[in-house]
């Protein structure tokens, strides 16, 4: 019998937790804590995703600063407001929300943006660190897919985890993820010979490449935990994510649902990305 890995019964957990510790750094340091969102035209979906940000900003009690600019922004404006923010000390995260419109030079926005204020864990620097094992701040699907797993008291400690995807957002530091906690990690993508078989190995299966119902029942061994990153549609319309959770759910012992797994837990570990660079800024 699989069970559900509820990632909005988790998030809420964790946010009060946050909230608690937000509220304890108020009372400690006389002093709020800043995000500073930063969007540039008008794509529905990245308004969607801001205004979700805002809102969680506004449940833990973190002070989040918009940003909205017109799609026909020069980069050298953007790039002197990321400059801005990054010398305000009332700003402790800075995130700018990708996708950016064609004409930008999103890496170079990116990498204005200080290690110390890198909310999402997107730099190099703290992918560099999270490779070596040392304190960063994390992207936050991927560590929230561990959070999930450590709720769930899933051990990844000797286990063959299998990550299909290989993106600097999730795939990349999943993989890094996995590897710290001590699983035997294989990363899977476009140009993998067998995909099938390799996904038929694995103990705990991740499905991040944005393909809706692309992971099928023949893929999936007995008893393995599946987590589902993709946020799709179907060819009704409606959400779905990388798995084919109708077919699938019967062979797992754990399964993350779309909508109401993962999602959750990616701006809530934006939240606790936030408080830990305003910590490390009082340290």
């Amino acid at each position: 019998m699989y069970k559900i890995i509820d990632g909005k019964k988790i998030a809420v957990e964790m946010r009060q937790n946050i909230k608690n510790c937000v509220n304890e750094y108020k009372r400690r340091y006389a002093a709020e804590i800043g995000l500073a969102v930063v969007m540039v035209g008008d794509n529905q979906a990245s308004q969607v995703y801001v205004r979700n940000k805002i809102k969680a900003c506004e449940e833990v009690g973190i002070k989040s600063f918009a940003y909205y600019l017109p799609e026909e922004t020069p980069q050298k404006e953007l790039e002197e407001l990321i400059c801005e923010l990054a010398a305000n000390d009332s700003i402790n995260g800075i995130l700018v929300q990708l996708p950016l419109p064609k004409h930008f030079d999103s890496e170079k926005i990116l990498k204005l943006i200080p290690v110390e204020k890198d909310v999402d864990g997107f730099s190099a620097e703290n992918l560099g660190m999270l490779s070596q094992n040392n304190e960063c701040l994390t992207s936050c699907t991927p560590n929230g897919i561990m959070k999930m797993l450590e709720h769930e008291n899933i051990s990844v400690c000797g286990k063959k985890a299998v990550v299909i995807g290989r993106s600097n957002i999730v795939g990349k530091p999943m993989a890094m993820l996995l590897l710290n906690a001590d699983a035997t990690v294989t990363v899977c993508h476009s140009k993998t010979a067998n995909l099938k078989a390799e996904c038929l190995e694995a103990d705990i299966l991740i499905a991040a490449i944005g393909k809706a119902k692309f992971i099928k029942s023949d893929m999936v061994k007995d008893e393995a935990v599946v987590i589902d990153v993709g946020m799709n549609r179907d060819e009704n319309g409606k959400l779905c994510g990388d798995v084919d959770y109708e077919a699938v759910k019967e062979k797992c012992s754990y399964i993350t649902p779309v909508p109401g797994g993962v999602g959750p837990m990616t701006i809530t570990m934006l939240l606790y990305n936030t408080y830990t660079a305003a910590v490390r800024s009082r340290n």
